[in-house]
């Protein structure tokens, strides 16, 4: 039985799917609110449901049959300023249930964020010795809850500390792909502007503010959702591997290849229409993100990750064309 909360969500429910599609008994803890996030569970069998207020009680129940635990409920909005809010649930709970794991000695494999290196000036490094992470500056507090949760547990980790016999932070960088339809102005560009495009409507991108980055040509590293549960499903399989690590592809992409990448996926020609940067993100864009990659290459995975136009290809012919997105 392995547990995942934010489970209903659009990472988690991608990877329940596959937990579900093997035959594991999942368990899933999450809210569900009032938007369509139920939808995300629909197609698969999910052997329980835990609210999160309620986890740590169902944990003292049924603690003992639980294989490992992947945490990848959190407040994800990046321009969240509700900081109590984020403090309780992306700091607070994450060190309650990694406390939790290392009593019980589970394993605990939890989301981090390529938000944690700021505007990128010390590089993607997933370095996770303490004097690397001291040197990331967050440029928001959801990026600044992710840093504080690595920095506690890679300084257990250093100190040779008690902790889970495997810990994972995952560093993912710009994930899109199906079931993040309830994100709002979180989804990602493919799925927010998918409905304009399909209807013959241009794709509106950010015009650069800084002179050495041309209109469009601000780069980030998409990754595709699918890559990201395959890389779980590894890493749960092999207990041995432990540490922070990044999940990107290794390679930047500019918005404009984002954009080409839908077009083709549509069949249409590119229709690209440029808008200012609202003044609430210029202080916490950022311009280039670009995963490193060896460390995990390094830990033994050997999986390629698919290209962005195979991942928006494969995103927009067979969930956002289809009448049911939903994975």
């Amino acid at each position: 039985m392995i547990l995942v909360t934010g489970g209903a969500g659009f990472i988690g429910s991608n990877l329940v799917a596959a937990l579900a599609e093997r035959g594991t008994r999942v368990v899933v803890s999450d809210w569900l609110g009032h938007d369509e996030r139920w939808r995300n569970l629909a197609k698969h069998a999910v052997h329980d449901l835990v609210a999160p207020e309620a986890l740590l009680g169902w944990l003292e129940r049924h603690g003992p049959k639980l294989e490992a635990l992947v945490h990848l409920g959190a407040v994800t909005r990046t321009d969240e300023t509700d900081v109590d809010l984020i403090v309780t649930r992306n700091v607070r709970a994450s060190l309650d249930l990694l406390e939790w794991c290392t009593g019980a000695q589970v394993p605990f494999l939890y989301a981090s964020s390529a938000a944690t290196y700021g505007d990128g000036a010390q590089g993607f490094e997933d370095d996770p010795a303490p004097q690397a992470l001291a040197a990331l500056r967050p440029r928001n507090a959801y990026g600044w809850s992710k840093h504080l949760v690595d920095r506690r547990i890679a300084g257990m980790a250093a100190r040779d500390e008690r902790r889970p016999p495997q810990w994972v932070g995952l560093k993912f960088f710009n994930v899109y792909g199906p079931n993040e339809y309830h994100k709002g102005s979180m989804q990602s560009v493919v799925a927010r502007s998918f409905a304009g495009l399909h209807s013959g409507g241009p794709l509106r991108l950010f015009r650069s503010a800084r002179p050495d980055y041309r209109d469009g040509e601000q780069m980030r590293d998409f990754v595709y959702v699918r890559d990201c549960v395959d890389l779980m499903l590894w890493l749960l399989a092999h207990r041995e591997v432990s540490g922070l690590f990044n999940v990107g592809t290794g390679r930047a992409r500019t918005w404009k290849a984002l954009g080409a990448a839908m077009f083709k996926a549509l069949d249409r020609p590119e229709a690209i229409e440029w808008i200012d940067l609202p003044a609430s993100l210029a202080a916490q864009y950022q311009y280039f993100t670009e995963a490193r990659m060896e460390r995990l290459r390094q830990a033994g995975y050997r999986a390629p990750f698919a290209s962005l136009e195979e991942g928006v290809g494969d995103y927009v012919k067979n969930y956002l064309l289809t009448a049911d997105p939903y994975r």
